[in-house]
């Protein structure tokens, strides 16, 4: 039989396994250099090895702060050797007896307070730093060098070294996304000490959207008792019925404010800042659904959505909403003590605005000639608000055009154009361009890959991004850095947020840090089997795609493979089947513009009988007009069914089989073979459903074909 999956060809396997081994563990790219992640801007090799073991006690000043770092370091030594080190506070902190010392030094190397030196030589260890927080990422590459090394009768045989170091960019960014879909406050700490050991320091935190508000507000306790809840899509949520209320669960969470504080204590401890984002004027339909007076339209939405993408649902800009929003700020500004305060001002629809005849009044109120012109007008007021609580404001690349404040940065997330401009007009920028620095696509091909985007980026793919492209190589000093969002519409478990963030966040950690001129893909590629080694250790889900040969499926009596793929690549996504509510899930790869699949150039000699395994996943996308190009075969049955047609997706199907018998499954259905036609010869598969609506939308997740 040939069973058909999203597979790799039988000959691009054939040459991967030849050419793809994963290096042993504490392989080196080049002769000298440590497997460090990212790679320190200089390295000096020296001659012989420093003997760490449990006796190599841990000797400080009297300092609170390095006490903290030098604890910091113990404790990941005992989580990934089981080495229990001593931290000792003495008046002369030198160890020249065998020991590591970490020490606060006035005349430490290094032009940033994140600067740091590591000496390791047969006789001691030393980290030393100008400030606390070079102290501490010292720690951090003295313990990678520490795990990259096998422990041998209780001892690590660290290479000497002399390592000084500083980072290319002061913004070394991820976002996660919390308002699509919840995650613990326990994972959010687990996810910011794995940013901690990659040097990356901001973690924007993504709490309010269309379909959820994540924030405990006190003064508007209806943001997460309303907004904060929905009820899923897909029939197989409809049908788990709550016992207290009789009808579908909710699904949700917030965060309190006690939850939050504890987080960003967390964050700090790890040198990392929480830049909070709530979004505004547009993604506001959780906020509206609590408190309608701030929505536009005499009859707002009244319960959360759980479609995707945008809505039209903007703020009104009354004078009590302005209100509303600085409460909600000032709130915000007791709870994260950064700098940044990111107010979105993304994908704003202003249809709304554009047909109510209230705003059109308020914009000649106000004496603002266009609805671009009046998110201008709230970006500014926000932006003032915020500037004189000595906060500053960040916002998406939308926000340019309305005209930004002059101290509010600019993070730019359609491509680098926006990056450019904002420097370019004297704004400080942050580059974040999709789909490059976007985890929620695809790291790989595979049938393996979770729920995400369609688009394959690849671990190299972000290596490989330039954060200085034309125009900034001359506005470098406008460049704070770069970030790589996770937006989690389809990521929705805390185990699948690792794996789309790891190991691509470690590469980003390199571009971010590491000199330009030592960034080399061989060379992190090599150093990657350690770092899967740390992530192992400390019990991080990451994708090894970069590492891994493609699946070959069985066929017939010989090994064979085919691609299963879409036929167009109009908005290609991969899809979490909505059922079984517990348990793992089917992912569907599918073009929800075109939902047609091909099987392209299969050797049909054999082939007698075609079966398939197919799923429904709720067609929950908000793509306005478009909407009406999707083509819909109209069916025969009731139920529908698979068609299959020969070389071309027009003309008189070769085979049907019926879609009766997975109507009435909300997971996954075989569905009874279908004779095929005798052919000689290799042919492509077109296989489309028939059905009169989107609302389910029939996928594929196999297809198999027997003698």
């Amino acid at each position: 039989m040939i069973r058909a999956r999203r597979t790799l060809s039988a000959a691009t396997a054939a040459a991967l396994l030849g050419a793809v081994a994963l290096p042993a563990a504490g392989a080196q790219a080049r002769p000298g250099l440590p497997d460090l992640i990212p790679m320190p801007a200089d390295v000096l090799p020296e001659p012989g090895s420093f003997a760490l073991r449990e006796s190599s006690a841990v000797r400080i000043a009297k300092d609170p702060e390095v006490a903290r770092i030098a604890d910091y370091f113990a404790g990941l030594l005992r989580t990934s050797h089981g080495l229990r080190l001593e931290v000792v506070t003495r008046r002369d902190a030198r160890a020249r007896d065998g020991g590591i010392s970490f020490a606060l030094d006035p005349g430490a190397p290094g032009s940033s307070p994140e600067s740091y030196r590591l000496e390791v030589s047969p006789v001691q260890v030393v980290v030393s730093a100008r400030e606390p927080r070079g102290l501490f990422y010292g720690a951090v590459t003295l313990w990678q060098l520490a795990s990259a090394q096998r422990l041998h009768d209780g001892t690590l045989a660290l290479p000497a070294m002399r390592i000084e170091d500083t980072p290319r960019f002061r913004w070394r960014g991820l976002m996660l996304d919390s308002a699509r879909h919840f995650q613990s406050p326990e994972f959010i700490l687990r996810y910011l000490d794995w940013m901690a050991l990659h040097k990356l320091n901001v973690l924007g935190w993504h709490l309010t959207d269309d379909q959820g508000w994540r924030l405990e507000i006190k003064r508007y306790p209806r943001l997460t008792g309303v907004g904060a809840w929905r009820v899923p899509a897909g029939d197989a949520p409809l049908h788990d019925i709550d016992p207290g209320t009789h009808r579908p669960r909710l699904y949700g969470g917030s965060y309190t404010r006690q939850e939050v504080r504890r987080i960003v204590a967390h964050a700090a401890a790890r040198n990392i800042t929480i830049v909070p984002e709530i979004d505004m004027p547009g993604h506001a339909t959780a906020a509206i659904v609590a408190y309608p007076e701030l929505g536009v339209l005499d009859e707002p939405p009244a319960a959360v959505p759980s479609v995707w993408v945008v809505y039209p649902n903007l703020f009104n800009v009354e004078e009590s909403t302005f209100v509303f929003i600085e409460h909600v700020l000032d709130e915000v500004m007791t709870l994260f003590p950064g700098e940044y305060i990111h107010t979105g001002g993304d994908e704003a629809v202003k249809d709304q605005w554009h047909a109510s005849a209230r705003i059109q009044a308020r914009m000649r109120e106000l004496g603002v000639a266009s609805e671009e012109a009046l998110q201008g007008y709230f970006t500014a007021r926000i932006g003032a608000y915020l500037a004189a609580h000595g906060r500053r404001q960040i916002g998406w690349d939308e926000i340019l055009a309305g005209g930004v404040p002059p101290a509010a940065a600019v993070m730019s997330w359609r491509g680098v154009e926006g990056a450019i401009t904002a420097a370019q007009r004297g704004h400080d920028t942050v580059l974040s361009p999709a789909p490059t620095l976007y985890l929620d696509n695809r790291q790989g091909p595979t049938p393996a890959e979770p729920p995400g985007r369609g688009r394959v980026v690849t671990l190299e793919d972000v290596y490989r991004f330039d954060p200085l492209p034309g125009p900034l190589v001359h506005e470098q000093s406008r460049v704070l850095g770069v970030q790589a969002n996770l937006w989690t519409e389809h990521v929705r478990t805390e185990a699948d947020a690792a794996y789309m963030t790891w190991p691509r966040a470690a590469a980003l950690a390199e571009v971010a840090w590491s000199p330009a001129s030592g960034l080399d893909w061989d060379s992190f590629e090599q150093r990657l089997a350690a770092e899967f080694d740390r992530y192992r250790s400390l019990g991080i889900r990451y994708s090894d795609d970069v590492f891994a040969p493609p699946r070959v499926v069985g066929t017939y009596e010989r090994h064979f493979s085919q691609d299963l793929g879409t036929c167009s690549a109009k908005l290609v996504l991969n899809l979490e089947d909505d059922a079984p509510l517990e348990g793992p899930r089917a992912v569907f790869l599918v073009d929800v513009m075109d939902p047609c699949w091909i099987l392209p150039a299969v050797d049909l000699t054999q082939a007698a009988a075609i079966t398939a395994a197919v799923g429904r996943v709720p067609f929950n996308f908000q793509i306005g007009r478009d909407i009406e190009a999707i083509h819909l075969d109209p069916p025969r049955t009731p139920a529908g069914e698979l068609e299959v047609r020969l070389d071309r997706c027009d003309g008189a199907p070769a085979a049907v089989l019926p879609l009766a018998p997975a109507a009435g499954n909300d997971a996954v259905t075989v569905l009874p073979p279908a004779a095929l036609p005798r052919q000689s010869g290799a042919h492509s598969l077109c296989l489309r459903f028939t059905q009169r609506a989107l609302d389910p939308l029939w996928t594929i997740d196999w297809v198999q074909l027997s003698q």
